[in-house]
């Protein structure tokens, strides 16, 4: 057994004060106030009195890290996913960009065979495919080779027995709205992105099964009030979950305020799309086959097109208290509980008795001390 004693614990629901964690087999076995937690005889005990426990962060859009890159080898991901944990990511959704088909099923035969032996580190929850169902107008740092129109018969491995949690489609494409809901039949996620749907398509998609966005603002247009399109679409309706890169760079602070003010912790799902940069130096990279320059703050191709970013999920929480003005506890929550509740990840999310013991420790600014995962202590700066 693991006893966590913390100043402030946020659930996300509700936040204890001069509280404590019992863990015991990679679950969350007792929350309560420390001073009536009684230990049974052999605890482990971590006395983080003046830090935070939240739940651990869910990234669902992350193209790779540390030098690899999971649409050029899926196999990377228990890599990557190994060293997440630095980043306060104790769950995450490997995300394969546009490309050949025989990698989506490369990438779900990696996820099939499990966790290498000694396997330490986030867990990936299921796979990410963000495309090749996309808008050519729309493609960003996506392949257009690669690009293809909707197809039933493309697909029929795609589904969350298979290791597939969500898509990302374009779904003003001919034959999206079928196959939104034959992947909603089989238990994955929709999410509408790189995209020039209208507002009156954007609607019509939200009605067959789209429940959430793919980076918010970027691959799609902007604002507009004579056509407000997708983006206006999904900040009015309340039933939509928007995910948002907060990196400054993608989305100017002012929008990312906007869209907090009608989305709030609830309604947005930040991401990193942190690219193979993540936690590199600047220079050569590449985004699938693409060739991408990154410099300290971004990750581009030859013309200037963002490719992903180098954020990390720590700083990304931070990011949105500095932009929005919110507290602490919610951008905590748009980084863990709203993904959770997005994706249907059960025991994901929340630090409450029966979920899993994944677990950040935080100062009162938000930057990490350890990150937890099933239990285990994988990371720490204590």
């Amino acid at each position: 057994m693991l006893y966590i004693r913390v100043s402030h614990l946020l659930t996300p629901t509700k936040t204890l004060n001069d509280a404590a964690l019992l863990i015991d087999a990679g679950k969350i076995s007792m929350v309560a106030e420390s001073a009536r937690l009684k230990l049974p005889a052999g605890t482990q005990v971590i006395d983080a009195t003046g830090l935070i426990a939240a739940p651990g962060f869910i990234d669902w859009q992350l193209n790779g890290g540390f030098g690899m890159d999971f649409t050029e080898n899926p196999a990377s991901i228990w890599d990557v996913a190994a060293r997440l944990p630095e980043h306060g990511v104790t769950s995450f959704l490997p995300t394969i960009i546009t490309a050949p088909l025989d990698v989506y099923a490369r990438a779900q035969s990696v996820l099939g065979k499990g966790a290498p032996t000694g396997f330490s580190g986030a867990l990936p929850l299921g796979l990410h495919f963000e495309g090749p169902f996309l808008n050519p107008g729309k493609k960003g740092a996506h392949n257009p080779a690669y690009l293809r129109s909707p197809d039933l018969s493309d697909t029929a491995s795609w589904s969350r027995k298979n290791h597939l949690w969500l898509v990302t489609l374009a779904p003003e494409l001919p034959g999206a709205l079928d196959l939104v809901r034959m992947l909603r039949l089989r238990e994955v996620i929709v999410s509408a992105g790189h995209s020039l749907a209208t507002y009156e398509q954007a609607r019509e998609a939200f009605s067959a099964g789209v429940t959430c966005a793919t980076h918010l603002f970027n691959a799609m247009p902007g604002l507009d009030h004579r056509a407000p399109g997708l983006a206006a679409a999904l900040l009015d309706d309340p039933r939509l979950t928007v995910g948002l890169i907060p990196d400054g760079i993608h989305v100017h602070p002012a929008m990312v305020r906007l869209a907090w003010k009608l989305k709030g912790a609830r309604g947005m799902a930040i991401v990193t799309d942190a690219m193979m940069a993540l936690g590199m130096a600047p220079g050569e990279y590449v985004l699938g086959d693409y060739k991408v320059s990154v410099n300290e703050t971004s990750a581009r191709l030859a013309d200037g097109t963002l490719a992903g970013s180098i954020l990390q999920m720590d700083v990304a929480v931070q990011n949105l208290v500095k932009f929005t003005g919110c507290t602490l506890d919610e951008a905590i929550t748009s980084a863990t509980y709203s993904v959770a509740q997005m994706l249907g990840a059960r025991g994901k999310g929340r630090l409450a008795p029966g979920a899993d013991a994944d677990v950040v420790l935080l100062d009162e600014t938000g930057k990490l001390m350890a990150t937890i995962v099933r239990g285990t202590v994988v990371y720490s700066k204590l």
